[in-house]
């Protein structure tokens, strides 16, 4: 027997054992994994430490608030949990930060988190300062009408033309990106939130131009006092950030966060997707890799 054959039939009895029983998964332990590491890399010093350091928010559903019990949750605390499960086997070992959406980066260049989670919008200037993981999130801006009203719909809304009236947050594009979709509306444009769908409850307005997971998350919860028209435009992407020049940890995060949305460990994700935005997320089947 030639040596390549014999060392072809070594590698084969190697293999033929770690079939269907992860033999290789199950004997590599967090800190020996941990030494697969670069030893500069922050996934080393994260599992180390022992807990995760989560830079999010907190007045902000479905992506990040208290309960009841005044627990942070909410779709940006499911990722942080997810990453936990993953590191430590165990999705409570975070530590939250409470930040200001300004402090996003900052705090990361800092080195204050480990990683911010915040529903932060990806843009080619934020991606100078930080790196962005893959984006677990496609937001947009819909239309959450009032489900009495005749007008409740998109199609509705478009054959109202110039008596149509809409509320958004005052921004320098606020007039426009209501346009792109109804031309002929009315836009009032107004100081926080809270007051764009206020405008909407007593009836000043007939939608309200607000997040498209604002209006799943708010459809969800009171379905008798909130709809959707149906219309949502101007995607972007949601992804976590975090310090540049880190490749391991980038890739642990990217690796588990697919293997939660596409994969077999998906529990945590699609709980929480059904949970905050009252729908299952997209199901994949075994076959063509969707990720």
């Amino acid at each position: 027997m030639s040596d390549a054959e014999a060392s072809r039939r070594s590698m084969l009895k190697i293999g033929t054992g770690l079939v269907g029983g992860f033999a290789l998964a199950a004997a590599m332990e967090p800190k020996k994994a941990a030494a697969q590491a670069s030893p500069n890399s922050l996934l080393r010093t994260v599992l180390d430490r022992g807990h995760l350091i989560v830079g999010t928010g907190s007045t902000n559903a479905p992506w990040h608030f208290e309960n009841e019990k005044g627990e942070l949750v909410g779709m940006d605390i499911a990722m942080a949990r997810i990453l936990a499960k993953g590191l430590f086997d165990d999705d409570k070992k975070v530590e939250y930060v409470r930040q200001d959406p300004a402090a996003r980066i900052p705090n990361i260049v800092t080195g204050k988190i480990d990683i911010t989670i915040q529903f932060m919008t990806v843009s080619p200037n934020r991606a100078q300062l930080v790196n962005f993981t893959r984006p677990y999130y496609v937001e947009g801006t819909a239309l959450l009408t009032r489900p009495d009203a005749e007008n409740k719909t998109f199609d509705s809304l478009m054959a109202g033309g110039a008596k149509t009236k809409v509320s958004i947050l005052q921004n320098v594009d606020a007039e426009e990106g209501v346009h792109k979709v109804l031309p002929k509306a009315s836009v009032q444009q107004l100081d926080t939130q809270a007051n764009v769908i206020q405008a909407l409850d007593s009836k000043r307005v007939d939608a309200a131009a607000v997040d498209l997971s604002t209006v799943r998350w708010m459809v969800a919860r009171t379905p008798n006092r909130y709809a959707d028209s149906g219309k949502w435009w101007n995607p972007m992407l949601y992804s976590a950030a975090i310090r540049q020049g880190d490749l391991d940890w980038l890739s642990f995060i990217n690796t588990t966060w697919n293997v939660a949305m596409f994969g077999h460990q998906n529990e945590i994700y699609s709980a929480a997707y059904a949970e905050y935005f009252g729908e299952a997320p997209p199901s994949h089947s075994p076959g063509f890799p969707a990720i």
